[in-house]
């Protein structure tokens, strides 16, 4: 799923190099991660999706050389070598233009398209960690690996988990509902879920994905844009006052004159 290249009305069209991935370019780029040589464990293109998207909202800015390696390698090492081949610099662009263009539709409109895939009609459901684990539906089966991509992100960069914001806590647990549940308490807790706010279609998880992400990008916006205040070690001297290097002259008459 990509965004349309159109831009809103009321502005220029976006250069080439600034518009969303189409339909192509996200199964090409899911070619090249899944073209990385063992021993590395990239991401698909549907994880990196979400993986982008737990990387956006964090509540600081991170620079993009801390979050690409785990794109390439799970444990995040080194793609190749110091020299980039032409399928590392085209995976990289794609990836930056994705993360763009993804952070630019949070800011302006509060949603994104989210990369999801419908799994076959004839699929039948699977278990995610073996025999003994619940059989997901058609629905879980297509958002996991995106939520699971996002809490990837997260766990790498924790600084949402440590925010003392019950906000921020309740729309991950609305979020990570998707996701098997580990122990007892997450089990009640996706199960209340469901009883009090049951999602019957595919098109509905994928619209809680969406409010889910936007509202922690609100949530988390403060933060990551809070420019820090300037404190001064000493009181301000005016410009009549005696200047502080003891000549006895005013402030604008000495140190202060080029002022």
């Amino acid at each position: 799923m990509a965004f349309s290249d159109s831009a809103p009305p009321s502005r220029p069209p976006l250069a080439a190099s600034a518009q969303d991935l189409s339909d192509a370019e996200f199964a090409e780029l899911d070619d090249l991660l899944a073209g990385i040589p063992e021993p590395l464990e990239p991401l698909d293109a549907v994880m990196l999706d979400g993986f982008l998207a737990g990387v956006i909202v964090q509540p600081e800015l991170i620079a993009t050389e801390r979050w690409l390696p785990h794109v390439f390698d799970a444990g995040g090492h080194r793609w190749g070598e110091a020299e980039p081949t032409p399928e590392q610099t085209r995976a990289r662009e794609l990836i930056a233009r994705r993360h763009a263009a993804m952070n630019r539709s949070l800011a302006e409109f509060g949603g994104f398209d989210p990369l999801i895939l419908e799994p076959a009609e004839d699929e039948e459901g699977t278990t995610p960690d073996g025999a003994d684990a619940p059989i997901l539906d058609a629905t879980t089966r297509a958002i996991l690996p995106w939520v699971a991509g996002f809490e990837f992100a997260a766990s790498i960069f924790p600084a949402m988990y440590e925010l003392d914001d019950d906000a921020v806590a309740t729309t991950l647990t609305r979020l990570y509902r998707f996701l098997p549940a580990e122990g007892d308490e997450e089990e009640a807790t996706a199960a209340l879920l469901a009883k009090e706010h049951p999602i019957a279609t595919l098109d509905a998880a994928i619209e809680e994905v969406v409010a889910c992400v936007g509202e922690l990008y609100d949530l988390t916006a403060p933060l990551r844009y809070q420019v820090e205040t300037v404190r001064r070690a000493a009181p301000k001297v005016g410009r009549n006052d005696a200047c502080p290097c003891g000549s006895g002259r005013k402030f604008k008459h000495c140190h202060g004159a080029g002022a």
